[in-house]
Order: structure tokens, then sequence, then C-alpha cells
């Protein structure tokens, strides 16, 4: 599967989490409208996928500033990851 197709599947699961996405060339923008972000209206990240040099090439999902957040065939894991550290960021 393409890392467009990962990054679509892992949309979907976030959108049943009442999460806004939005798809696009430059990655996959998410968006807490529950949650007051810091620099912006409501915290947000762009999710990317691309391949991991530590797990032998194989696709993960990565935040914008290059943290690993799970390997892009375990969409659960990584919308649970997603979901905390956009909740999170409401008591930063």
């Amino acid at each position: 599967m393409t890392p467009e197709l990962r990054l679509a599947a892992l949309a979907a699961h976030l959108t049943a989490r009442k999460l806004d996405v939005d798809l696009s060339a430059a990655g996959l923008r998410v968006t807490n409208p529950q949650v007051k972000g810091c620099c912006a209206q409501n915290a947000a990240d762009t999710i990317s996928c691309r391949p991991r040099a530590e797990d032998a090439g194989a696709l993960w999902f990565f935040t914008s500033w290059g943290e690993p957040i799970a390997p892009a065939d375990r969409l659960t894991e990584a919308a649970v990851f997603v979901l905390g550290y956009l909740a999170a960021r409401e008591e930063r």
C-alpha cells in the first residue's frame, strides 16, 4: 500500500474520532477542534508517511517534527497516539 493510501486510511480513523483532517501532497493535516493550539486556533499537526530506516524501510507515520508515531499498518495505534498528543497540547 502506498504512503498516500496509508494516510487516507489514518484520516478515516481520525475522522471517526471527531478530529478534522485534510489530506494533501504535504501530508495529513489533523486538527483537534476541541483543543486550543499554542500558535494556531486549535491543536494541529501534519502527519507524514515514509520509510523508517530503523525498521528496514517499513512505512511509518511521523509527526511534523519527525517523531515516529507508529508503523503505517497499525492504524489504531497511530490514531491513539495522535489523539493523545493533540489532546495533551491543551495542558501546555
